[in-house]
């Protein structure tokens, strides 16, 4: 049975669903692998212009699978043979590198939130572009709790560029688990639904986001991207002048004067 399960809701928007209920979604080789692997595909599908992100069951996902029958040298690529130190090593690489598919993705990705996300679900949440929580959502960094550093697979980093340094230390510190109304107040997530409701808002905002060009919506998130780690203004600057103009020669401005002046919805070319 394949642990992500990928389906297009439609044109242009793709569902990814981690299929592990059973375990809430924790993360085994096989869903790390699966899902690294869909994501680095993405960058080269024209078809797929948004990503939804969510989990089946009763949760998004619950870390890393600490009871897992994969946990032996050989479940992860190039671990054969390899003794203990060096398998954990490696996986750890290969659980890093599944934030950075999603993260660096240039597609959107909206992480519908569906219960828990602690751990390397919280680390996947972060990864993605925009969050939406269910009302039953909850957040952790679990990591500090299992006797290690609450700095892994990209939360040191994400996390205090979301909700700020002062929120992101206590919540990495303590290790407790905050809910989606918390969550909310320190802009972890960007909207709060109905447990029920949480597909249909999700579905909604990637059709907002799908109705803009192709240029400009992989531009911004590039944009986006790039810009949170300015060195400067100045820049961020350089960076937006080039994008904008660029952007002039791809014909989405004189399409979107045009579907003004006429009153219809822009239709956008390709790239």
């Amino acid at each position: 049975m394949s642990t992500v399960i990928s389906r297009k809701l439609e044109d242009g928007i793709l569902e990814l669903r981690l299929n592990r209920p059973e375990r809430l979604n924790a993360l085994n080789a096989a869903l790390v692998g699966e899902l690294s692997g869909i994501f680095r595909e993405l960058n080269c599908d024209r078809e797929v212009r948004v990503v939804i992100l969510t989990g089946a069951g009763r949760g998004f996902c619950a870390g890393a699978d600490m009871a897992g029958d994969d946990s032996a040298a050989g479940s992860v690529p190039g671990t054969e043979g390899m003794g203990q130190l060096g398998y954990v090593y490696k996986f750890q690489e290969y659980l890093a590198d599944l934030m950075l598919a999603i993260h660096e993705c240039d597609k959107p990705v909206i992480a519908a939130i569906n219960g828990a996300a602690v751990g390397g679900g919280l680390a996947i949440a972060l990864a993605s572009d925009v969050r939406i929580a269910a009302e039953n959502a909850r957040f952790g960094a679990a990591f500090i709790k299992i006797g290690l550093s609450a700095c892994d697979v990209g939360t040191s980093y994400f996390l205090p560029r979301v909700v700020g340094v002062s929120a992101a230390t206590e919540m990495m510190l303590t290790g407790r688990n905050i809910s989606a109304e918390e969550a909310l107040r320190l802009q972890l997530v960007s909207r709060v639904v109905a447990d029920d409701e949480l597909v249909t808002a999700s579905l909604e905002l990637a059709r907002a986001i799908a109705a803009n060009s192709e240029y400009g919506v992989w531009m911004t998130k590039k944009g986006i991207r790039a810009n949170l780690d300015a060195p400067s203004l100045r820049h961020a600057m350089e960076l937006e002048n080039r994008t904008q103009v660029l952007g002039y020669f791809s014909g989405c401005m004189e399409e979107a004067m045009q579907a003004f002046k006429e009153g219809r919805p822009p239709q956008w070319s390709k790239l």
